[in-house]
């Protein structure tokens, strides 16, 4: 059994009020303990219905105040259901709810706390974010490395159209930690180079707004295909409001051409899902917003072609800069959401783009602007970055700081 091969056993789920959360009782009946009711939990409890307006709270509730006797709680700052840890012969069981929300914070507030006091040592990570290479080619590239390693450890992980890679390390403090993780961190570097857009650095969306903020830039969006995941990502990041004025979702032709003032005869004639309808919606966005920058996305997301034979999977991704245009053509793969947090997330990668891009108006926009494309474009974050890699990108900073 679990307890049997192992020194620390966490569960999430079966800590709620109805008649299948069973983990607690199940577990405390394992070890012979009883259930026992705490006042100040079931306080926490009532509050937690007072202020978040639910109305009556029904008696069942309070259900989540019995934990096993003798147990560690874990206080659960975003819902109702505490958790717990308990001892029994050097073996750990620490009981944590289902709802991500609140397993996660959880996690932070009293796991992590837990497992250091029983350890003696720091545990001390470091994460690398990856945009254009797959987890399976990340692993490939550094597999001597991953099996080398014993402390730190090194391990790959696939995330939603990226990946990342988590340098751990234990020693008695974090100083010693992060010094033990340094060389493996500058192996990693060299070994990905720039499919690698930062460290620590959470989602790219996180990125782009600091990275905007840094520059005094600001970046526009005019949706199609997307539904407006492009202005949801962004805004998502607190204080975005510095760097994206406005967004436009325009599904049908007619809002294209009211909201963006795109041509009613280039709609009909090339079709909303055409390069040149995206670069259209791209400088009616900057136009209205006022943006230094501005992306656009058309495509077909499925589940079928559209009326002009155009495939699923196709999109169209423009940008402005600052009076210069270009187009680029995405290939997505998979379902209709999946086509459409592809585009999203993916279209400014030069690796997802399988075609030149069609420019319009001036010269092919600076290369900078190429690496602007969508709200969380991995060349946009490394670009703006340019310690991170060589000279090449100290030319693109000062460029981006010319008017």
């Amino acid at each position: 059994t679990a307890l049997e091969r192992s020194d620390v056993v966490i569960t999430t789920g079966g800590l709620g009020p109805t008649y299948d959360d069973l983990t607690k009782q199940t577990i405390a009946e394992s070890f012979g303990r009883k259930l026992v009711y705490h006042e100040d939990l079931a306080e926490h409890i009532r509050g937690m219905f007072k202020s978040r307006g639910f109305g009556h709270m029904t008696d069942n509730n309070l259900l989540q105040a019995w934990l096993p006797e003798g147990c560690t709680v874990l206080h659960n700052s975003c819902g109702t259901a505490p958790g717990c840890a308990i001892e029994e012969n050097g073996v750990h069981v620490l009981m944590l709810p289902g709802p991500p929300r609140e397993c996660r914070a959880m996690i932070q507030t009293g796991v992590i706390p837990y497992l250091k006091a029983l350890g003696g040592e720091e545990i001390y990570s470091k994460t690398v974010y990856i945009f254009g290479m797959g987890e399976s080619a990340v692993e490939d590239r550094l597999h001597e490395e991953m099996t080398r390693l014993v402390n730190p450890t090194l391990a790959p992980y696939a995330k939603e159209g990226y990946c990342t890679l988590r340098i751990t390390a234990k020693a008695k403090d974090d100083a010693s930690a992060e010094a033990m993780i340094a060389p493996v961190l500058a192996r990693v570097k060299d070994a990905l180079g720039d499919v690698i857009y930062g460290v620590d650095t959470g989602p790219m969306e996180n990125a782009l707004v600091a990275l905007l903020k840094k520059r005094g830039l600001t970046l526009a969006s005019a949706e199609s295909c997307t539904g407006g995941l492009i202005a949801k990502r962004v805004t998502d990041v607190p204080g975005a409001s510095a760097v994206f004025p406005g967004g436009i979702v325009s599904y049908c032709d007619a809002v294209k051409h009211a909201a963006l003032g795109v041509d009613d005869a280039l709609l009909r004639e090339r079709g909303a899902v055409s390069p040149e309808v995206a670069i259209a919606m791209a400088e009616g966005a900057a136009r209205v917003t006022g943006a230094d920058f501005a992306v656009s996305t058309t495509g077909v997301a499925g589940p079928d072609a559209d009326d002009r034979g155009n495939p699923v999977g196709l999109v169209y991704i423009g940008l402005y800069d600052r009076g210069k245009t270009l187009c680029r053509t995405l290939r997505a793969p998979g379902s209709r959401e999946q086509v459409r947090n592809f585009a999203a997330l993916s279209a400014g990668n030069p690796r997802t783009a399988d075609d030149k891009p069609i420019i319009r108006k001036r010269p092919p926009a600076s290369r900078e602007a190429v690496t602007v494309y969508m709200n969380l474009s991995c060349q946009l974050v490394k670009r703006l970055r340019p310690q991170a890699l060589g000279d090449h990108d100290h030319t693109l900073a000062r460029q981006l700081d010319q008017p």
